[in-house]
């Protein structure tokens, strides 16, 4: 199986002066894990993820105050949709993420997460 074939297609993408705040709220209420940050003044895209604002709100930064482009990674690992999941899945273990932003063209084309690969690799609960 193919990346393009788990990803998620549906990209939430923010801005790099959106507060933490409003980039977990828009992640809570689309039920995603990270979010494509777009900022062309610092190299194009990056990756924020829940981790990302956890880390900062364990820190005692406010979430209100803190922006986006502050922590955002943007030496990012991206995947290709053609790629496969075990391709995938080795570039997130020795990365140490759980996101991959996929490219295609250039543009990001969806993001594939562990889940999405988990989903793949394992059929889906049979009730008892």
């Amino acid at each position: 199986m193919l990346v393009r074939d788990a990803m998620t297609t549906v990209v939430l993408t923010v801005g790099p002066d959106h507060t933490l705040r409003q980039a977990a709220s828009l992640m809570a209420a689309r039920r995603v894990g990270a979010a494509v940050v777009y900022d062309p003044d610092a190299g194009g895209i990056g990756i924020l993820t829940e981790r990302d604002v956890l880390e900062s709100v364990g820190r005692g930064q406010d979430p209100d105050a803190e922006r986006t482009h502050a922590h955002t990674t943007g030496d990012v690992v991206f995947a290709s949709p053609a790629w496969t999941l075990e391709e995938a899945a080795r570039a997130m273990a020795h990365g140490g993420f759980r996101h991959l932003i996929v490219l295609d063209g250039g543009e990001p084309a969806g993001i594939v997460s562990v889940r999405d690969i988990i989903r793949c690799w394992v059929p889906a609960r049979v009730p008892v």
